[in-house]
């Protein structure tokens, strides 16, 4: 029998922090791994205030290259270094992923990006709808309609026998029906109820084209205020900051 895999939302809230929430960080955990599908600027904090130590986190897996969803990567390496971790940490994620994070590392801490680490950091640059191997995760990255000047990607997760995928940030396109094929869970943005707005998903969109969608589970993140306005309206299960799901 597999391991249970816990799914946990250390942020469910968009770039500008509605609700209070933070931003956009999932952490996976199981046979014994943690593993992060984005990690938004507010992220170190968030996982801090749960009590998830970041040294015990060994692979970041990006959607796209927005600083509510990558921007918290230029903390979590610093202050792994002031905390003298020696555990490899591999950040996996679009083409063009190494260049952006190491530019917010000089914009954040000026010749932070030039420092040598008691760790190695290994970027691994997904391709377009070909499986790869990171770490002991199986990754696809499927590309969606997300502008960032690089390519932005829903990722298709299988790890410890599960299979989580997440939207990223996208408007509807109809790669998410075979990126959340069959997946345990199907992580959806839905940032307005019904406002319809270009490299975005609305409610009333997710729910019309919900049949379409074989995926076992889904539930609804990175939510605005017009959209956490209106939940007691929405027919689905939506996230929080520190929502669990056992898979």
């Amino acid at each position: 029998m597999s391991s249970p895999v816990s799914v946990q939302f250390v942020g469910s809230g968009d770039a500008f922090g509605s609700g209070g929430r933070f931003q956009t960080c999932i952490l996976l955990e199981g046979n014994t791994e943690r593993v992060l599908i984005d990690c938004g600027a507010s992220s170190l904090v968030a996982l801090k205030a749960l009590g998830a130590n970041p040294s015990t986190i060994g692979t970041i897996l990006v959607t796209h290259l927005h600083g509510d969803h990558f921007g918290g990567i230029p903390f979590f390496i610093i202050d792994a270094q002031f905390g003298k971790r020696t555990e490899p940490l591999i950040i996996a994620g679009p083409p063009g992923m190494r260049a952006r994070v190491r530019e917010a590392m000089e914009v954040f801490f000026p010749k932070s990006s030039e420092v040598q680490q008691h760790f190695p950091v290994e970027f691994v640059e997904l391709p377009a709808e070909v499986p790869i191997r990171v770490c002991n995760c199986r990754v696809t990255g499927f590309p969606v309609l997300h502008f960032s000047r690089a390519p932005a990607y829903a990722l298709r997760v299988e790890f410890a026998d599960r299979t989580i995928t997440y939207s990223g940030d996208t408007e509807w396109t109809d790669t998410l029906l075979t990126a959340s094929a069959n997946a345990d869970l199907f992580i959806c943005e839905a940032y307005f109820y019904e406002k319809k707005i270009k490299f975005h998903l609305d409610y009333q969109t997710i729910a019309k084209r919900r049949p379409e969608l074989a995926c076992k589970r889904m539930v609804l993140t990175h939510m605005s205020t017009d959209m956490l306005n209106r939940l007691e309206e929405v027919n689905a299960e939506v996230a929080y900051d520190g929502l669990k799901i056992e898979l």
